[in-house]
């Protein structure tokens, strides 16, 4: 069985080829690039596809079993580049897609939903086999922004009480390997998030704790925390949907109880102290 990666040369498509090293062997591996050269060090097989050259995509997928679809990071772009790799792979004879959704996205309040949403159904109406990975936040997400609070003194953010159940990227990239490599995940749709939730006030009292300074949480209207993060060299537009998005997982967007993710990987998920200490020593 060959699996295909789209997304190799990425935080998560890395680690997902790194996880299913040790579940296959590497030989039946295949690393999907726009640039092949940025995957040269993966170890494995790396092909060109591009989606937005669909001329690419069908060649790269020849021979491929199950394809991993990882999500495009073009926000705006995702359903049309989701709908020429799925297109390529039914064409090539692929047999399973796996695809890395949103969490809750036929419910979600998040603007990222509608593309995920859309993907999925394609997925399902494409005649092929398919599993779906409903993926929650990453912890990343938050704790990239320990820098900028020890910096300022203050975590900022929109997302008030709003519990968040995030888990590390490494848990994700688990959960991926385990669904591409393992039976019994055909038709299934996985809500997948961290298995205990936190607040942002509970984040900033965990740094707080870890680095022996006082790092209050702040909660600012969505406004001012879009005009923070453009003065720290965003795009407005991708500030304001940042900020946007707290204020969504304010109202419960980002949580989950479900303890799906840790059942997948048959183990508990990285604990936010632990995410902390890693961006901690990256600090």
């Amino acid at each position: 069985m060959t699996i295909a990666i789209t997304g190799a040369t990425g935080q998560l498509g890395r680690l997902v080829i790194e996880r299913l090293k040790s579940h296959v062997d590497p030989d039946s591996l295949r690393a999907l690039a726009r640039t092949p050269s940025r995957a040269a060090g993966l170890g494995i097989d790396v092909r060109e596809a591009d989606y937005d050259r669909p001329s690419t995509l069908e060649p790269a997928l020849a021979g491929v079993d199950t394809l991993l679809l990882i999500s495009s990071s073009e926000v705006g772009r995702r359903l049309a580049q989701h709908r020429h790799a799925i297109d390529a792979a039914r064409a090539a004879g692929v047999r399973r897609i796996v695809y890395t959704s949103l969490l809750h996205a036929d419910a979600s309040p998040l603007s990222l939903a509608a593309e995920h949403l859309g993907t999925e159904r394609m997925l399902k109406d494409s005649g092929l086999a398919w599993t779906i990975l409903r993926n929650g936040w990453y912890t990343e997400n938050y704790t990239g922004a320990i820098a900028g609070a020890l910096a300022g003194g203050a975590l900022v953010g929109s997302a008030g009480q709003g519990r968040i159940a995030s888990a590390a990227r490494a848990d994700y990239a688990d959960a991926a390997a385990v669904a591409v490599s393992e039976d019994g995940h055909e038709g299934k749709t996985h809500e997948l998030a961290g298995d205990a939730a936190y607040t942002l006030d509970e984040l900033a009292a965990e740094i707080s704790r870890q680095t022996g300074r006082t790092i209050p949480y702040r909660n600012l209207p969505q406004e001012d925390y879009a005009a923070i993060l453009v003065s720290h060299g965003l795009p407005s537009e991708l500030a304001r949907a940042i900020a946007g998005w707290d204020v969504d997982a304010s109202r419960g967007a980002l949580f989950d109880d479900g303890c799906q993710l840790s059942r997948l990987i048959g183990r508990p998920t990285t604990p936010l102290q632990a995410s902390v200490a890693e961006a901690l020593a990256r600090t």
